[in-house]
C-alpha cells in the first residue's frame, strides 16, 4: 500500500460469521480433539486474571492482518466497522484486550513487517523482495536460534518451506523470516505452510501442545484483507481464534497471543511510530491472554516496535534495535500479561 491509498468498498459483502467460498480462500471447519477445541461460547481470555501472570510465558503468536487503519476495523454496534468485523468488535474486543493508541512504523508493508521482527526497517521504503533486499542484520528469529529455542513461521498457502518466491495467495513480503540471510538454514525447517483448521503444520503443533517459543502467523493474500473484504478476514479469525484458545498449551496459562494490523490506509505520512494524527499511521491491536481482563483497553502510545519489545520480554531475550528504546513502550501491564 502506498500513501493516500483509497480504502476498498466493502458495503456490498454479507456481514454473517459465514465460511467465504472464494476460490483459493475457503477455510475448513476445526475439528475437535483432546488438545484442540472450538467452542465459540466459550471466553477467550481471562481464565486467570486473577492469578499473577508468568515472569516468561513458553509461546508467543503474532497473527498478521493487513492494510486497514484502525476506525475501518474498531466501531460501536451501528457503524460500519462494527457491522464489517462482527467477531471483531463482539466478541474479541469485549472479551480479551485492545490496544486503542497502537501504531504502524511506515508504509508500505514490508518496512513494518521487518521492523516488527528487528527494531529497525533495515533501511528498506519499498516492498522489495528477498532476493532484492536481503537483511544481514539480527532479527528475533536469529535470537531464539542463538538460545537454541524453536520458532516457526506459519504461512498460509506458501507453496514449499521458507519460500522466497510470492505466488497468487502467498506474500512473501508478509513472512519476514525469508528475508534474513543469516536464518535460511533454519527457515528452511522452520517456516512452513500453515495449514487449515482442520489440519496442518499449525493445527497439529496445537493439537500436539508442541507450539514453539515464537509463532509467526501469515494469512494469504485473502483471509489477511489484503485482496478480499474486512469481512473475509475476520470470518478468518472467528475460525482461527478459538481454535488456538482452545488448545491445553493455551488454556495452561503459557501462551499470549496478539492480532495486529500492518499499516492503515488513507494516509498521507511515512513516520507513523509516534504520528496520532494521520489515520493511516493508527491501526488495531488485539491481545489475548487467560491473564488479560475481558475488555481491556490499553491507551499508552504503542507501535511495532512495542510489539517486539514485549515479545522479547515474554520470551527472555534481548531487546533488539528500536524495541530497546527507553520511548518504546511495552504492552505487558497494559494487558495484565
Amino acid at each position: 500500500m502506498t500513501p493516500g491509498r483509497r480504502a476498498r468498498a466493502t458495503s456490498g459483502f454479507v456481514l454473517a460469521f459465514i465460511v467465504l467460498a472464494t476460490t483459493g480462500c475457503q477455510s475448513t471447519p476445526a475439528t475437535g480433539t483432546a488438545a484442540v477445541t472450538r467452542n465459540a461460547a466459550a471466553h477467550l481470555c481471562g481464565s486467570r486474571a486473577a492469578v499473577t501472570p508468568p515472569v516468561s510465558y513458553q509461546h508467543v503468536i503474532w497473527i498478521w492482518m493487513e492494510n486497514h487503519s484502525y476506525s475501518q476495523i474498531i466501531g460501536k454496534p451501528g457503524t460500519t466497522a462494527a457491522g464489517h468485523s462482527p467477531y471483531v468488535n463482539a466478541t474479541v474486543v469485549p472479551q480479551c484486550g485492545l490496544a486503542t493508541n497502537y501504531h504502524n512504523i511506515t508504509h508500505p508493508s514490508l518496512p513494518n513487517y521487518l521492523a516488527s521482527v528487528a527494531g529497525s526497517t533495515g533501511g528498506v521504503t519499498t516492498d522489495c523482495g528477498p532476493a532484492s533486499c536481503p537483511q544481514s542484520g539480527s532479527s528475533i528469529f536469529g535470537q531464539l536460534d542463538a538460545a537454541k529455542r524453536p520458532w516457526r513461521g506459519y504461512a498460509e498457502d506458501m507453496p514449499s518451506n521458507c519460500s522466497l518466491t510470492s505466488t497468487k495467495l502467498y506474500a512473501a513480503r508478509h513472512n519476514p523470516a525469508v528475508y534474513y540471510t543469516g536464518v535460511r538454514t533454519s527457515c528452511a525447517a522452520s517456516d512452513v505452510p500453515m495449514g487449515t483448521t482442520g489440519g496442518g503444520a499449525f493445527h497439529d503443533a496445537l493439537a500436539a501442545n508442541a507450539l514453539p517459543a515464537f509463532s509467526f502467523i501469515t494469512p494469504n493474500l485473502c483471509h489477511d484483507t489484503h485482496d478480499c473484504s474486512v469481512a473475509t478476514g475476520d470470518s478468518w479469525l472467528a475460525n482461527w481464534l478459538p481454535v488456538i484458545t482452545g488448545s491445553t498449551g493455551y488454556k495452561s496459562g503459557n501462551t499470549a497471543v496478539f492480532v495486529v494490523w500492518d499499516e492503515g490506509e488513507n494516509g498521507s505520512s511515512n513516520t507513523c511510530t509516534t504520528n496520532t494524527t494521520d489515520i493511516g499511521c493508527h491501526v488495531a491491536a488485539l491481545v489475548l491472554s487467560p491473564y488479560t481482563h475481558p475488555g481491556t483497553k490499553g491507551s499508552p502510545l504503542f507501535s511495532h516496535y512495542s510489539l517486539l519489545r514485549t515479545t522479547e520480554t515474554l520470551l527472555g531475550l534481548p531487546r533488539l534495535g528500536h524495541a530497546a528504546d527507553s520511548s518504546t513502550a511495552g504492552m505487558r501491564s497494559a494487558f495484565h500479561l
